[in-house]
This record gives C-alpha cells, structure tokens and sequence, in this order.
C-alpha cells in the first residue's frame, strides 16, 4: 500500500563534496528494505525517486543522494534546513530479497555503483544474518561510502581510477579476475552499463537468468 506524507528533515550530513545523507521523519512509513520512495518538496512541481538507505527498523528514513547539476532537486535537498517540510510518496519496486535467502544461507552478491549502494545497505542494515558479500564500483576512494559500516571482508571496493584501499579496476574485473560462486543470487544496482556488463559477464558463466534481480539508477 502506498502512503503519501509529510516530513520534517532532521539532519542533512555531507559524505563527500558532492554526497550527502539526507535524514528524515519516519512518521510511521513502512517499506521493504530495497525499496524506493518519491521525495517533493512542498510547493514544488519536481519530484524525484531515492532508493532508502535506513533499515526497516530505524526510527527514520536516509536517503543517499549525489549533487549533480545546479538547479536539479539533489542540490536543493542538499540546502535544506532542519525542520523544512517534505513529501513522501510510497514504497515503490520489488528490488527486495527472496524470502529465502537468509532462511537457507542463501549466499548473495550485491553489485553496485555509485549510490546504487543505497538499497543494498538497506537490505544489509535490516537482515544482520545475511550471508552477503558486496562489489562497490567507484570512481574514487573517497566514494565507498560507509564502508565501515560492513562487516570485515564483506565489502569489496572496486575502483577504476586510482589505487587506494581494495582492488583497481571496475567491477566486471573482478569478476572476471576472481571468478563466481555459482550458487549466489546477484543483485545489480546503479548505471546500466555496469548492469548489462555484469549480467552478461554472469550468465556467460553459467549463472541462470532467475538468480540475477536488477536495479538501474541511470
């Protein structure tokens, strides 16, 4: 069932130059860990979709958001103050976890780029028996954001332009340099030339069409 509310913002917290978490009132909105939400702002005609980066059991609602162009919505969210109002409409999607996956020990990858991490840290945060590995793709160290928050050897920094901490190269390098585990479900999350690359790199390796669930942000 989809609700449409208001917020207030409690916090907006920058994690790069051009990353920011954006904090909000929960107001009791209920969601499936991966799923997405509609932020407006009052008054205003723009809208955009934000995958949720909070678990299912926090007290409020994170949103991973990248600045881009001057005058698009992610730099306004960007300048609120705290107690400004905003609308949320949702859930949206059915990027969520199979209901047996953590039941089995289901091993499960979860492959990103960018703040394609937003709804894998979701999903992560809300089931801590989870037995996951993540793949970040990044242009830059700086971008592996909270990476901390992951448990040690879980999370695999893949970046293409520099060295730094973990592996140099994208994603569908160290696929191809480390091989995969043919019993996983894999989760794809972020610009879909990483999804196409992947799924194909996947299924080139004898991993089955229904194993692979994907997201595209851009």
């Amino acid at each position: 069932m989809n609700n449409k509310i208001q917020s207030k913002v409690l916090s907006v917290s920058n994690v790069t130059d051009s990353a920011y978490v954006l904090r909000l009132e929960r107001n009791g909105f209920e969601f499936k860990a991966g799923q997405y939400l509609v932020l407006s702002i009052p008054g205003e005609r723009k809208a955009r979709e934000y995958s949720i980066y909070s678990s299912e059991t926090d007290n409020y609602i994170e949103l991973l958001i990248k600045e881009v162009d001057p005058g698009e919505m992610s730099r306004q969210l960007k300048y609120l103050k705290v107690g400004a109002k905003v609308e949320i409409s949702g859930p949206f999607g059915y990027f969520i976890l199979s209901n047996d996956a953590v039941a089995n020990n289901t091993p499960v990858v979860f492959v990103a780029t960018g703040t394609g991490i937003s709804p894998f840290r979701s999903i992560i945060r809300s089931n801590p028996a989870l037995n996951y590995k993540v793949l970040h793709g990044v242009r830059y160290k700086t971008e592996a954001y909270h990476y901390t928050d992951y448990e040690e050897g879980r999370y695999q920094l893949c970046s293409s332009r520099e060295n730094g901490i973990g592996y140099k190269g994208r994603v569908t390098d160290f696929i191809s340099d480390n091989g995969i585990n043919k019993n996983a479900l894999y989760y794809l999350c972020g610009n879909s030339a990483m999804i196409n690359d992947v799924t194909d790199l996947l299924e080139e390796r004898g991993i089955l069409p229904d194993q692979i669930k994907t997201e595209v942000f851009f």
